[in-house]
């Protein structure tokens, strides 16, 4: 293998990718990522104004991408928007989440019903919907976190429904394997998102991460791009059904 054909297993080039809850964040970096490796990408997001810079953003750069707005907790809005964009999607990444930080008694049954059909349904009625056109060499990626695995006091439900993600991410690998369709996870620590910068700027916090996460620092949200990119590429053809972790240690140590 020549060093340039090597490079080409990183490439998306070719390649049409849907990245849910795209507009900000991880999501956003996902996006940006994929772009620059060659992707068409189909930036997801509920606000059509918010979702239009992000696309110019995009091609201004010389990069190729186009809006996709529909919420994704609305599964005959996702539905619609699907079967109107007729050409197939070879790449998805279920990124989009709500945070919920409370405790069980704090949380009705309603708010946890709300928080699995947010975090993990949505993520499977797009796979069962785009799964079937995907053909060989399809990827989904689904990001879940490291409050799957492990859990802490006062965030019940969003424990429970990434654990679920990454559960599904399992099944889906297994259902979609022998059609040439794999599907992994990304599971992040702690990113300095616009959606954690309450935490971000609490003391108490930064001497946590400086004690836990042996990098000693919150990751940048560019840094889970790689992780993302490297998925969804031909240099990952035999990896499914599983997650890869971007905490900077914490959860490798004890």
């Amino acid at each position: 293998m020549t060093d340039n054909e090597h490079k080409d297993r990183f490439s998306l080039a070719g390649c049409t990718a849907l990245v849910t809850g795209a507009v900000r964040g991880l999501g956003w970096e996902i996006a940006r990522a994929m772009a620059q490796a060659g992707a068409d990408v189909l930036l997801n997001g509920r606000n059509q104004e918010t979702l239009q810079d992000r696309v110019q953003t995009l091609v201004g750069d010389g990069l190729s991408a186009r809006a996709a707005p529909f919420d994704v907790s609305d599964r005959a809005a996702a539905d619609d928007w699907i079967e109107t964009f007729s050409q197939p999607i070879d790449i998805l990444v279920n990124n989009v989440g709500m945070r919920h930080r409370k405790p069980m008694a704090e949380t009705p049954v309603d708010e946890f019903s709300q928080m699995l059909d947010v975090n993990l349904t949505a993520a499977y009625g797009l796979a069962r919907k785009l799964a079937p056109g995907m053909g060989q060499g399809g990827a989904i990626i689904n990001v879940t976190s490291i409050a799957g695995p492990f859990a802490r006091a006062d965030d019940i439900a969003y424990t429970a429904a990434k654990g679920g993600l990454a559960a599904l991410t399992r099944a889906l690998a297994v259902e979609l394997g022998p059609n040439g369709v794999r599907c992994n996870g990304i599971s992040p620590g702690y990113f300095a998102t616009e959606a954690n910068q309450a935490m971000v700027d609490n003391p108490a916090v930064n001497k946590f991460l400086q004690r836990r996460v042996p990098l000693q620092r919150w990751g940048a949200p560019p840094e889970i791009a790689g992780a993302a990119v490297f998925l969804a590429s031909p240099a990952a053809s035999y990896i499914n059904g599983q997650i890869i972790t971007v905490d900077g240690g914490m959860t490798a140590s004890f």
